[in-house]
């Protein structure tokens, strides 16, 4: 294959070129997204009111099925909102309001699953399960394109 310049065998291929190109490009592309989406950077101060309706869509409403207190017009989800709105105007953090209203009501008044304990595995298996398939499959075609490579040279 004249004009071509051969890698010896068995050293590493160029990062500019293969298939490793585009899993580089990939991961960049996924690496900002992830850091775009994740808010880094971002130091937008909420109002008290705004936090207050943001911790509302997370709290389930105690007399109804599957609701947020911001979506209920139920009389618990009403006390729920005001108990909110006050522990918020005496300078609560999030996590403070949340795990009082956890001790008052039991777990289920989240309406996201917490993110510790047993139930962090919710959060951990199938990222681990994803990346490990993601392993696989790279192997997979990793030893295809050399047993093509091996094939492709005995033919030749």
């Amino acid at each position: 294959m004249a004009g071509e310049a051969v890698a010896e065998r068995g050293s590493p291929a160029p990062l500019r070129s293969g298939p490793w190109r585009g899993l580089l490009r990939l991961a960049v592309v996924l690496a900002v997204a992830l850091v775009i989406g994740s808010g880094v950077g971002s130091s937008v101060h909420r109002s008290p009111a705004e936090r207050a309706a943001a911790l509302d869509t997370q709290i389930r409403c105690p007399s109804c099925a599957d609701l947020s207190v911001a979506q209920s017009s139920a009389s618990a989800a009403i006390a729920v909102r005001h108990e909110v709105q006050r522990m918020e105007a005496a300078g609560s953090s999030d996590g403070q309001i949340e795990s009082a209203l956890v001790a008052q009501f039991g777990p289920t008044i989240l309406l996201r699953p917490p993110d510790s304990g047993l139930t962090a595995l919710v959060w951990i298996i199938p990222a681990v399960a994803g990346a490990g398939a993601l392993g696989v499959l790279g192997v997979v075609f990793w030893r295809r394109a050399k047993e093509f490579e091996r094939l492709r040279a005995q033919g030749s």
